[in-house]
């Protein structure tokens, strides 16, 4: 976990390097800062398990299995990227690794994990979905309908609500009355817990306790992992100037760096310096082959423009 945390972390800042270079264009919303519950909730899965996201996926995407080359050219909108360059870093897809889809609507893919899971438990083929949306997207419809199908139909489906206190610009507070993400858990009757999501060990346990919960067909979870966000929205800005609270609040969690953590407990427990800095220097390493891989890559041709667009003849005969 301490490894995917560093392969996240240094991947995200190689981009925000390229986007403020210009190199890269299309926009990152980056999850420096929250990679503890992306690597301890995949940790807890199988390849065939299904991960959804939304518009702060990069961590999702590689904490699954997703190919970081394959990422990098995407943001590029090289041919060679995840999704052939139409998507960006927006919509990453690698099925062979169960992540069907990321989406930029707020709370839009977790009716669809919900389908992923029902159709799983009609299958009956023992695979959970895990849904990654923020604290914002539990003010939307989506959350509340699917949440209450889940819970009714028993579906094994793992919510994991990344709450970093800030819905774009508006902080927790700004947008609700209270403090109670957590309290449409006992609404809908699922199980629920409220963790530190900057503890990836914490985050793992709790879900492994989902993820076995939902295999033995007991229903859905909500997870409430409580984080925060380095940088700003979307872009490589510190983003100090949203709120009345944020400078501060940002100095409150940098101490918090949940990578510093683990590093700090894989030391007590007996590793060296020298097999950590062994990891950073190997993530390193891969990153810059991803960018080498996406400049050299091609862009796609004018041919593929209006492929996926509508369904041809050919392809309305073949079905």
């Amino acid at each position: 976990m301490y490894r995917t945390m560093v392969r996240v972390r240094l991947f995200e800042e190689r981009v925000a390097q390229l986007v403020e270079a210009q190199e890269i264009k299309t926009p990152c919303h980056l999850y420096i800062g929250q990679e503890a519950i992306a690597a301890g909730v995949c940790a807890a899965l199988e390849p065939r398990d299904y991960v959804w996201g939304g518009h702060r996926s990069h961590g999702h995407y590689l904490a699954k299995g997703g190919d970081l080359r394959a990422m990098m050219a995407e943001l590029y909108g090289k041919a060679t990227g995840c999704s052939e360059g139409r998507g960006g870093s927006m919509h990453l897809v690698a099925p062979e690794v169960g992540i069907l889809g990321t989406v930029p609507l707020v709370a839009a893919t977790i009716p669809l994990a919900v389908g992923a899971g029902l159709a799983g438990k009609l299958r009956h083929d023992d695979r959970v979905s895990v849904t990654f949306f923020g604290d914002g997207a539990a003010e939307e419809g989506h959350f509340h309908e699917s949440l209450n199908l889940a819970a009714l139909f028993r579906l094994p489906v793992v919510f994991v609500c990344e709450n970093n206190f800030y819905a774009s610009h508006l902080q927790l507070f700004e947008r609700r009355v209270a403090d109670n993400i957590l309290a449409s858990a006992d609404v809908a009757g699922v199980a629920g817990v409220r963790l530190d999501g900057n503890d990836v060990e914490a985050v793992h346990a709790a879900t492994r306790e989902a993820v076995g919960r939902a295999r033995r067909g007991e229903g859905p979870t909500l997870l409430e992992c409580r984080t925060y966000r380095w940088r700003g929205h979307v872009g490589p800005s510190w983003d100090m100037d949203v709120g009345v609270k944020r400078k501060d609040e940002l100095n409150e969690w940098l101490p918090k760096d949940p990578i510093a953590r683990s590093r700090g407990r894989l030391l007590e427990a007996g590793e060296s310096d020298d097999d950590c800095d062994g990891v950073v220097r190997a993530a390193a390493t891969e990153v810059e082959d991803a960018v080498w891989f996406a400049r050299e890559s091609p862009y796609p041709g004018e041919a593929e423009m209006t492929k996926h667009v509508w369904v041809t003849p050919d392809e309305r005969r073949a079905r």
